[in-house]
């Protein structure tokens, strides 16, 4: 029987569509796109600004705001630490940089980072709801703020932070702002422009693109600048060096083309697959809870509280055929109940007995209802007898 994958969050299998736009660059337009004296050069360079399109279109940028990278660590890295290190060299006197308790590891790490540099991290807390309080932000941002970094959508739970009324109060204290939108771009509506984004950052094989793949959007106009992390020959604006992998990039390009004809499409599918794996959930397991019931949340993305006294990594060890995730992948290797729970108040009990759920574009009602009854039986099978 083929595993019921409701992993997601983790990575997305690349869409079909964009598997033959990759395959056909491999083939046929592999050149160096930085190596334009020649077709085969022209060929490939063309594929990337192709791409560079279709990720501005998704976000609603300038295609000259897109900067290609590895990734979504690479891009936050890129933003929190470029930014910050621009404006030192400019000696500017803000030094504070905030980030709430609840963001990915590459975000919060790289804030923390910056301490060794004579920047002030400020990690602020959130609610029980997983939203930071705009009352929490105003009072952070009365010391002069260089940079705030607030996801769109949390990778964990799905919950979405309240960017109308946050981004605001950024704008006024004088502050840059970056969104990690990893999860957020590509499932809902979020134009960068309509909440005055300095910086986002962006991953491929989240939205059923290649791995390896991502963006940084740079605002134009009011222009911010970042220092390069590393140096090499100045492509990409002389922002991000090294040359571009053309196939996996027009593969990224095409996801994101995808991504927003098929936006409303992918929302109402995932909507209704939450909802029916916690109609499932009650009429199997009604013990169980949604974390952060009453937020807002990305469809497709949400976290489930076990019942008391059960391991939920003992629930994805028993129930075979099931692939879910306890928290962030990334921080797979730390088997720890997840931060992100416990910074939204739960126990280290609670957040022990928490899976992180999240089906895709292909995966059926069968599917889910399927995975649901499985992990209900491998919860009654584990019983009490393996405490967390």
């Amino acid at each position: 029987m083929a595993a019921l994958y409701l992993d997601h969050a983790a990575t997305t299998p690349c869409d079909p569509g964009v598997m033959d736009v990759m395959q056909a660059a491999l083939l046929h337009d592999n050149g160096n796109p930085h190596s334009t004296l020649h077709e085969s050069g022209r060929r490939a360079s063309t594929l990337v600004e192709e791409a560079r399109q279709h990720v501005a279109r998704l976000i609603g940028a300038d295609t000259r705001e897109i900067i290609f990278t590895s990734g979504a660590t690479e891009a936050n890295n890129m933003a929190i630490k470029g930014a910050a290190r621009y404006l030192a060299s400019q000696k500017n006197p803000r030094k504070r940089i905030i980030t709430a308790a609840t963001e990915h590891k590459c975000v919060i790490e790289s804030v923390l980072d910056l301490a060794a540099e004579g920047f002030e991290p400020v990690i602020l807390p959130v609610g029980t709801d997983g939203r930071l309080a705009p009352d929490t932000l105003a009072r952070a941002l009365e010391v002069p703020t260089a940079l705030v970094s607030l996801m769109g959508a949390n990778n964990e739970t799905g919950v979405l932070h309240d960017y109308a009324t946050l981004a605001p109060l950024v704008k006024q204290a004088g502050a840059l702002l970056h969104a990690d939108l990893a999860q957020t771009a590509g499932k809902i509506s979020f134009d960068v422009n309509k909440y005055g984004l300095s910086l986002a950052s962006l991953s491929s094989h989240k939205i059923y693109g290649p791995k390896g793949a991502g963006a940084l959007y740079v605002r134009r106009r009011p222009r911010v600048r970042i220092m390069p992390l590393f140096s090499g020959g100045g492509q990409e604006r002389g922002m991000r060096s090294g040359t571009l992998p053309g196939f996996l990039l027009a593969g990224f390009g095409e996801a994101c083309r995808i991504a927003l004809h098929r936006q409303e499409q992918d929302a109402a599918h995932l909507s209704h697959l939450h909802a029916v794996a916690m109609k499932t959930f009650a009429s199997l397991l009604p013990e169980a809870q949604l974390n952060a019931e009453a937020a807002p949340r990305l469809p497709g993305i949400f976290s489930v509280r076990l019942p008391p006294g059960i391991s939920a990594l003992h629930v994805l060890e028993t129930a075979k055929g099931v692939e879910a995730s306890l928290g962030s992948a990334c921080s797979s290797a730390d088997l720890a109940p997840s931060y992100v729970l416990e910074a939204m108040g739960l126990t280290h009990e609670e957040a022990g007995r928490s899976l992180r759920l999240s089906p895709g574009r292909f995966t059926s009602t069968a599917e889910v209802e399927n995975a649901i009854r499985l992990l209900a039986q491998a919860t009654h099978k584990t019983g009490t007898h393996k405490r967390i």
